[in-house]
């Protein structure tokens, strides 16, 4: 865990939180789906993310759409491997995207760092290979699966009583449930899920909460990026969502998020390098954040 505790604390120190670029190597993710699905197309996307300041890649090969299919674990390596091999090649730190754990038991043997699990730890197979490797595994609060998500931000005003206490107490027990298979509580961090099992109203009140999630000890990752959520305020498809997608993230990293996973790696380490600037003073932040 040695360089990824450096490479986190570097970008912490530099600009606020760490930046965790998106790789979608899948024909139907909800953003860029298909862009990415062919080999060259993720090597060269691999290679532009870590030019634009990528700390980490989160490389996945399942679409979280809400309805999305499952995705076979074979497949699922076949679609993640070529990019994955690249930007280990390239020295970069990788993270997959996958509730599978024989996806993740590939992966981490090749070299992978960190398992992002979408599902809660809906299986606990995924904590055990994870610590046997010894990595990390990013634990999201969610309840179901992607096939039981009816659609973006669609999820009943009454199934929470209080947004943020109810993830946070839901992630503990997952994280209980990793423990128990051997994961080290540090090596547990917390994405509370934004827009999984969420409407917008619920996001907006967990971004909001933030503070009280980061007071947890461990690294809170903020995946907002070009979500449904922003349209409650600003209507807008994914493709303009940006300038909230910036929003989001600097007032969560304000509130404590400590990795930010991003679509647009290159406008978000600008915003934060110019939020940074305003805050501590342009001799202090420095010129390349």
């Amino acid at each position: 865990m040695g360089a990824l505790s450096t490479r986190l604390g570097q970008g912490i120190a530099t600009r606020g939180a760490a930046l965790m670029g998106v790789l979608n190597v899948t024909p139907d993710s909800f953003y860029d789906g298909g862009r990415y699905a062919d080999p060259a197309s993720a090597l060269a996307r691999v290679e532009s993310m870590l030019a634009d300041g990528a700390d980490i890649l989160d490389i996945g090969g399942e679409s979280s759409r809400p309805g999305a299919a499952p995705v076979a674990s074979a497949e699922q390596i076949a679609r993640i491997e070529p990019a994955l091999k690249h930007a280990l090649h390239l020295g970069a730190l990788v993270s997959v995207d996958t509730t599978d754990a024989v996806v993740a038991d590939h992966v981490l043997t090749l070299g992978a760092t960190i398992i992002n699990d979408i599902s809660c730890l809906a299986d606990a197979e995924l904590a055990r290979v994870c610590a046997r490797h010894g990595a990390t595994l990013i634990v999201m609060h969610s309840r179901g699966s992607m096939q039981r998500m009816s659609g973006f931000s669609e999820y009943a005003d009454d199934a929470y009583v209080d947004v943020v206490g109810e993830v946070l107490e839901e992630w503990r027990a997952a994280r209980a449930r990793a423990e128990r298979e051997g994961m080290p509580r540090e090596r547990v961090w917390l994405d509370p899920g934004i827009g999984f099992a969420k409407n917008a109203r619920q996001s907006f009140a967990l971004l909001r909460g933030l503070e009280r999630l980061a007071g947890e000890g461990v690294p809170v990752v903020l995946g907002a990026s070009r979500k449904s959520f922003m349209s409650a305020v600003d209507p807008a498809p994914a493709s303009e969502r940006l300038g909230g997608s910036i929003a989001a993230a600097l007032l969560a990293v304000e509130s404590g998020a400590r990795v930010l996973r991003v679509h647009d790696v290159r406008e978000m380490r600008q915003a934060l390098a110019v939020a940074r600037g305003i805050r501590v003073g342009l001799g202090e932040a420095g010129a390349h954040a």
